[in-house]
């Protein structure tokens, strides 16, 4: 703890000035921090829902956007998302006690080929934050990983990423196959990582191109009450 930290006393803070603290400490990859301010936040009232939302997820989206605007680098993005998992060890038990809304489940991993997996994290992470259930497959899957996965988790969302230009085409190649083995439409499929952009999601037939963890996140959503919309129509 050095000097300038003992001055900031987390629980006299009035609840706004406590999320903006948490956004602080967040993007400092203060792990014990955001634990203590997350219990505060409960003591006073807040559901586990909103302090995930207000305070966790909508921290993780500034470390996110700069990320992206190459403000931070990814040893910080790492700290704070440990910091946030801190945070979510606690919420975790009690949004599946309150039957906080399931969103849906999604299947994630890094292309054959490409070993990058700090953009997929944050995703994998933030969707969680938002009430997903994330099944990580890690990076470097042939399309026999993913395929398997939809099937055995029975996920709603494939989401993959690539850092290379090289290993973007493969995205290609399992989208393909799905189509090959007639289960393309059974699962929204969402593409991300540096090199890509929304021209390139359209071609090779993915859903939505999302352009960072937050636009995963919210992109997500939509598709999934897309479906249920369309299923009770």
């Amino acid at each position: 703890m050095s000097e300038e930290d003992d001055d900031i006393i987390l629980s006299e803070l009035d609840d706004e000035e406590l999320v903006q603290q948490m956004f602080d400490d967040l993007y400092d990859g203060l792990r014990e921090e955001i634990e203590e301010g997350v219990g505060i936040l409960l003591e006073r009232g807040w559901s586990p829902y909103k302090v995930l939302t207000e305070a966790l997820v909508g921290g993780m989206t500034i470390v996110g956007n700069d990320f992206r605007d190459g403000i931070l680098f990814v040893p910080e993005v790492l700290l704070a998302a440990n910091a946030m998992k801190g945070g979510m060890a606690i919420l975790k038990p009690l949004l599946v006690e309150t039957g906080a809304p399931r969103v849906g489940k999604m299947v994630i991993g890094t292309v054959k080929g490409d070993i990058h997996d700090i953009g997929k994290n944050l995703v994998s992470m933030m969707m969680e934050g938002a009430g997903f259930e994330v099944v990580d497959l890690g990076i470097n899957n042939p399309v026999e990983s993913y395929l398997e996965a939809l099937e055995v988790e029975d996920a709603d969302i494939l989401g993959m990423s690539a850092l290379l230009t090289t290993t973007m085409p493969y995205m290609k190649v399992v989208i393909d196959t799905l189509i090959e083995q007639g289960i393309r439409d059974d699962y929204i499929v969402l593409v991300g990582g540096a090199p890509l952009n929304e021209e390139f999601g359209k071609a090779i037939g993915a859903d939505a191109y999302c352009r960072d963890a937050a636009v995963a996140v919210e992109t997500a959503k939509e598709h999934v009450a897309r479906r249920h919309n369309a299923m009770s129509a």
